[in-house]
């Protein structure tokens, strides 16, 4: 396994990206069925990642979403799990399935693939890329970047309870 250190420069450059984006936050927060709380976290710790594979659990939800089976790779979330990808506030493994379900049915096929995965224990982070698919084959294939966190439950550390998530942008048009 891989251990990597960040530097005191990496960890400013963040913490300046993070300020930056503040504003956004808030902005965001403004918007219809969005949380204001969440953008509100003060809470410093330090934590220990290891770059490493993908577990299995990762890539079962993954191609879950790739095929539209929807079906037990969402088994990785609670219950009660809570999903605030992008502007989204889903609560409960339900609702974040089927609000999945019908963002994907909106004309296009997703393919996720996971380019890097930190594993802090009860924290997992990722970034990859989403190949968009249109249905509509005039329309162009797009690649949005994404990264996730993943917060895994205090109870049951092998379930995600908490996910937040961007995705894009898929276009500047």
């Amino acid at each position: 396994m891989e251990h990597t250190v960040i530097k005191r420069r990496e960890l400013l450059v963040g913490a300046a990206l993070t300020a930056a984006l503040v504003p956004l936050q808030h902005a965001a927060a403004a918007l219809p069925g969005a949380n204001p709380t969440r953008a509100l976290e003060n809470v410093m710790s330090t934590q220990t990642f290891t770059k490493t594979t993908p577990p299995d659990w990762l890539l079962a939800f993954w191609k879950e979403i790739d095929a539209k089976t929807f079906g037990k790779g969402f088994d990785c979330f609670t219950q009660d799990a809570i999903c605030n990808l992008g502007v989204a506030d889903w609560h409960g493994r339900e609702a974040i399935r089927e609000n999945l379900r019908a963002f994907i049915d909106t004309g296009f096929t997703a393919h996720h693939d996971v380019t890097e995965y930190w594993d802090g224990g009860s924290l997992k982070v990722f970034r990859g890329i989403v190949t968009m698919t249109p249905d509509d084959k005039s329309k162009p294939v797009v690649r949005p970047t994404m990264t996730h966190f993943f917060y895994m439950d205090k109870a049951d550390p092998t379930k995600v309870s908490h996910w937040y998530g961007a995705v894009g942008p898929v276009s500047f048009g």
